[in-house]
C-alpha cells in the first residue's frame, strides 16, 4: 500500500493501490456498495500519504465524495433499504462506478508515466 518513487521524483502507486482502485468500481457494480468503502479507503490513504502526487489526491477525493454522499444519505435518512446497494439508484451506481474507473485509470497512468513503460 505504500508508494515508491523513481529518480525523477514522480509518484509511483503500488500494485496494491492499483488493485484497490480497480476493485472499488467492480464492487459497486457487483452490488457490494458498503464493502466498496474498504478499497476506497485504501486508495484515499495511499494518495494522502504521498505528498508528490496532487493529481491523484484530486481524483481520489472525487471518488471519496461520490461514495460518501450516498452513504451519508442512506445512513441519515429514513430509508428502509436493507443495504447501500439497494438504496442507490441506477444513476448513482453508474456515477460511482464511472468515478471509480476514472480514478483507477488515473492511478494506472501515473504509474506508467513514473516507470517509463
Amino acid at each position: 500500500m505504500t508508494t515508491t518513487s523513481n529518480t525523477t521524483g514522480t509518484a509511483h502507486p503500488s500494485k496494491s493501490v492499483l488493485v484497490a482502485a480497480w476493485a472499488a468500481p467492480v464492487m459497486v457494480v457487483g452490488q457490494f456498495g458498503l464493502l466498496s468503502g474498504i478499497p476506497i479507503a485504501v486508495v484515499l490513504v495511499a494518495s494522502l500519504r504521498d505528498r508528490r502526487s496532487r493529481v491523484l489526491r484530486w481524483w481520489t477525493g472525487a471518488l471519496t465524495l461520490a461514495y460518501a454522499i450516498p452513504l451519508t444519505t442512506w445512513l441519515a435518512g429514513p430509508s428502509e433499504a436493507p443495504s447501500l446497494s439497494k438504496y442507490m439508484s441506477p444513476a448513482t451506481t453508474a456515477a460511482l462506478a464511472a468515478t471509480g474507473v476514472a480514478v483507477a485509470i488515473a492511478h494506472h497512468v501515473v504509474r506508467r508515466r513514473s516507470t517509463g513503460k
